[in-house]
């Protein structure tokens, strides 16, 4: 069985940093792994689960990814099932590449993933999001 990824937005996050710092205060508050919660199941589920991530695009770059863990129900408020995504919580950093905005999430085959790079440790410096964007276009990454 092939292996398959998504690709995701991650809404809010100026980089990697501030992205690994809003999940390090999810995790502290909730005592859980971090978890994306979506209202569509997604039918590949079983692909997604042979050592699957989600990559992650800031800044209209990807830069980063995590692997997914589970797939887990969750009733909303509202009382709709949902899907909660449950990731490691350990962001690693991906060979960036531009994405144009889009809504939700989106399957990626293993063949067109980014290539995945180092663990991401605290504190440590980037480039920032635009500059990595142009590099990325001009094939220097």
């Amino acid at each position: 069985m092939a292996k398959l990824h998504l690709i995701k937005l991650s809404v809010g996050s100026e980089s990697v940093a501030t992205q690994a710092a809003w999940q390090a205060d999810r995790m502290a508050l909730t005592g859980t792994n971090p978890r994306h919660v979506t209202r569509m199941w997604p039918r590949r589920a079983e692909e997604l689960l042979n050592g699957g991530s989600i990559f992650w695009v800031i800044k209209g770059v990807v830069q980063s990814c995590q692997k997914i863990i589970r797939l887990d129900e969750v009733i909303g408020e509202d009382g709709i099932r949902r899907c909660g995504i449950v990731l490691d919580p350990q962001l690693h950093h991906t060979r960036p590449q531009p994405r144009r905005p889009f809504q939700g999430w989106r399957y990626l085959i293993d063949e067109e993933a980014p290539e995945i790079g180092a663990p991401y440790q605290e504190g440590e410096e980037t480039l920032p999001a635009e500059l990595q964007a142009q590099l990325a276009t001009l094939g220097v990454f």
